[in-house]
């Protein structure tokens, strides 16, 4: 029987990224504890990005927007398998993807040690009713603008902005 998304077990990682125990999910998000994920930046073919509506019953920055698909990585998971499994759950499609930088975040809800990657996919997708709930593509200049308006997940626009300085 599949465990619940609370029961979940994942790596806690030191500041090496090193792993050093595994928690469940919901111990993860109720300690801060520090962890692996993945962070995907979904491209069309005219290099709109694509972005989501997250769903109001997400651990963390629920009914935000985001720029990335990607997630907390499973006990054991590799950063490039847990990067192919979110994009097929959360968007329903398989890409090739271009694995860009290491990434590290953190705030008052979450700390994260990451690795960011890129692919392009024109759709269509079939989003995964638990975490998406809408999604569309957006000219990358429009989404600083954008953010100002509406909410969008923090850590994903400190990817946007990096995958951007990094392109400069």
């Amino acid at each position: 029987m599949p465990r619940a998304a609370g029961d979940e077990l994942v790596d806690v990682v030191d500041d090496e990224h090193r792993v050093v125990r595994q928690a469940t999910r919901r111990e993860m998000r109720a300690q801060r504890l520090p962890h692996r994920s993945t962070y995907v930046l979904v491209f069309d073919g005219r290099g709109a990005l694509f972005v989501h509506l997250r769903t109001a019953t997400k651990d963390v920055y629920p009914s935000h927007w985001d720029v990335c698909v990607g997630g907390v990585l499973a006990a054991g998971e590799s950063f490039d398998d847990g990067a192919a499994r979110e994009l097929g759950e959360e968007l329903g499609v398989s890409a090739p993807l271009e694995r860009l930088f290491p990434f590290t975040y953190a705030d008052a809800v979450t700390v994260v040690h990451g690795m960011v990657y890129r692919t392009t996919h024109d759709g269509p997708f079939r989003f995964q009713a638990e975490e998406v709930v809408r999604g569309e593509f957006v000219p990358v200049d429009e989404i600083a603008e954008r953010a100002m308006r509406e909410s969008f997940c923090p850590d994903g626009l400190r990817v946007l902005a990096r995958y951007r300085e990094e392109r400069r």
